[in-house]
């Protein structure tokens, strides 16, 4: 004969699966899944942004301070650059075309607004390289009517490290002899010579040296590979936790679902005594209370 349970009678204990299982709960499993995905993807990101750093730094270790070679040597072809070649020195020897000067606009350094000084070198080959000269600050007067430092007048002999032409940005346009980037292929629509697009020089020397005070030289670059590491970590961490947090909100849910059963009351007494055994600030602070009175 089959009992019916009376109101004194314990619930029955709920299983896990019967609260994860549900639709709710694996909603929010897919949620934490996509966002535990976006922080690995992050993640990835930083160590990939680490990685490129840390190249960085080996070619500015084993090409900086490297002996310098000819500009035909290292650019056999005046648009090909090979990134691995970034910061060798090179030599070449030319004219300055002084009356085709640019400058490169938003160039800050050390938190100050600037631009950087574009001179072409008219090779004795007959082909152009661009050289950066230097820094210059914005002027006072917030005008752009820069007055360019005059280069070497008649042949020069330049000692310069090898970068990359930059690519154009969408919505930033070149205005007179401003540039938005150092974008090599416009200055040679605008010189009319056949330039080097592949890469330009960045001055370490100039010989015969000008009669003035040339921009402000460019600064050797940084050997530091940033924080990129530490930021991978934190993504990898934050997808941990969320997986944390999913399974203790689950933890909590079946707890209560579970406070009248024998096993739950059982863990609440258990929990109430540890709390009763452990003394409260208020017990701290009167036995300090005793012990200083005595």
């Amino acid at each position: 004969m089959n009992t019916v349970p009376t109101p004194s009678e314990a619930p029955e204990r709920v299983p896990w699966y019967a609260v994860a299982l549900t639709k709710r709960w694996l909603t929010y499993l897919l949620l934490t899944a996509i966002f535990a995905g976006t922080c690995i993807a992050l993640s990835t990101w930083q160590f990939n942004r680490r990685e490129e750093a840390q190249q960085e730094i080996s070619r500015v270790l084993s090409n900086y301070e490297a002996s310098p070679i000819t500009l035909s040597e290292a650019l056999p072809t005046l648009d090909t650059f090979d990134p691995d070649d970034k910061w060798i020195p090179v030599t070449v020897t030319g004219t300055y075309l002084s009356e085709d000067q640019f400058i490169v606009r938003s160039r800050p350094r050390e938190q100050q607004a600037g631009v950087e000084v574009l001179t072409p070198l008219l090779t004795d080959q007959g082909n152009v390289f661009v050289i950066n000269r230097g820094w210059l600050p914005v002027l006072p007067d917030g005008t752009e009517n820069y007055t360019f430092p005059a280069p070497p007048s008649g042949e020069v002999t330049v000692i310069a490290r090898l970068k990359a032409g930059e690519p154009a940005i969408p919505g930033r346009e070149a205005a007179g002899n401003q540039l938005a980037t150092i974008e090599l292929p416009l200055i040679e629509e605008s010189i009319g010579y056949p330039t080097y697009t592949g890469a330009y020089g960045v001055l370490d020397s100039e010989t015969p040296p000008p009669i003035e005070n040339p921009p402000l030289a460019a600064k050797k670059p940084s050997l530091d590979e940033g924080a990129h590491l530490s930021y991978a970590y934190q993504w990898i961490m934050f997808g941990l936790l969320a997986f944390i947090a999913l399974a203790w909100a689950i933890r909590n849910e079946l707890r209560i679902r579970n406070a009248e059963t024998d096993e739950g009351k059982a863990r609440e007494l258990k929990r109430q005594q540890k709390r009763a055994a452990q003394p409260t600030e208020e017990d701290i602070e009167d036995a300090l209370l005793d012990q200083a009175s005595h």
